[in-house]
């Protein structure tokens, strides 16, 4: 046994993270390598990169573009791994059907396959934890709660789809703090974009989220809301692209930026 293979998850550094998940390691990264930014993944074809790139721009909420590759590229500038093979899970859409959940996608990958890394929101729960606001899933060792909401995103070129978000319940005492707190990351998702009553989202049930697990909602916690990078996969199921390659959700890319580099004051 290694050394590294003493660390807790938290303790790892991005490439001993990445060392793992390349052996088939498949877990949520939500607690993984605290410090280091966590990215969501989205490989497109080239010819559907451009209007991708508008609806991000369009959408920064959600889509908060921190990296982008050329064309068939399987690293990043904040990325040293292999982007085909160094996340938990990844999911291959054909005509914009989920078709397969892959621990490994290199024998898939395109020389015309443009990837964007956007920003997480695991990235700044590191930031709620050392401020004392909980956060639910690292707690019960599960996924986030993802849900598609009836807020639909600017469409750009041919690619249109709903909102997704992730939830957090906070104790109603807590609010105002994890507000400020995440205010402050806003390339990664930044404030939430709702507190409170889940149906103003049209999210009927928050027991049965669209994507993660379901967690435990306390007395006096109130459900905070905050835009997800799984959009881009919502609307890549909406709009049936030919080809497209995302992370499973919840199964991040461990980045070599830290935290901090997107912190403003």
């Amino acid at each position: 046994m290694t050394a590294a293979d003493q660390l807790t998850p938290d303790q790892l550094t991005p490439n001993q993270a990445r060392a793992r998940f390349r052996t088939g390691l498949r877990v949520p990264t939500s607690g993984w390598a605290s410090g280091w930014t966590q990215a969501n993944l989205i490989a497109l074809p080239r010819a559907d990169a451009y209007d991708f790139l508008l609806f991000a721009q369009r959408n920064p909420k959600p889509c908060p573009v921190l990296d982008v590759t050329e064309p068939g590229e399987t690293s990043a500038s904040i990325f040293a791994g292999d982007l085909r093979t160094d996340l938990p899970a990844y999911r291959v859409y054909r005509d914009g059907e989920l078709v397969e959940e892959l621990t490994s996608v290199a024998d898939l990958w395109r020389d015309d396959l443009v990837t964007f890394l956007v920003g997480c929101s695991f990235t700044f729960e590191a930031a709620l934890l050392e401020a004392g606001v909980p956060v639910r899933h690292i707690e019960a060792g599960s996924n986030v709660p993802m849900y598609r909401t009836n807020r639909e995103c600017r469409p750009a070129g041919a690619l249109s789809g709903p909102l997704v978000v992730s939830m957090r319940p906070i104790p109603a005492s807590q609010v105002a703090d994890a507000v400020r707190i995440t205010s402050r990351y806003p390339a990664v998702h930044g404030a939430p974009v709702h507190v409170g009553d889940p149906a103003a989202l049209g999210i009927s049930d928050l027991a049965a989220p669209d994507f993660g697990d379901a967690v435990e909602i306390r007395d006096g916690e109130v459900p905070v809301f905050w835009a997800c990078g799984v959009t881009p996969q919502a609307a890549v199921m909406r709009s049936r692209p030919s080809f497209a390659i995302g992370h499973a959700p919840g199964h991040m890319a461990i980045t070599d930026a830290r935290d901090s580099s997107y912190l403003v004051p």
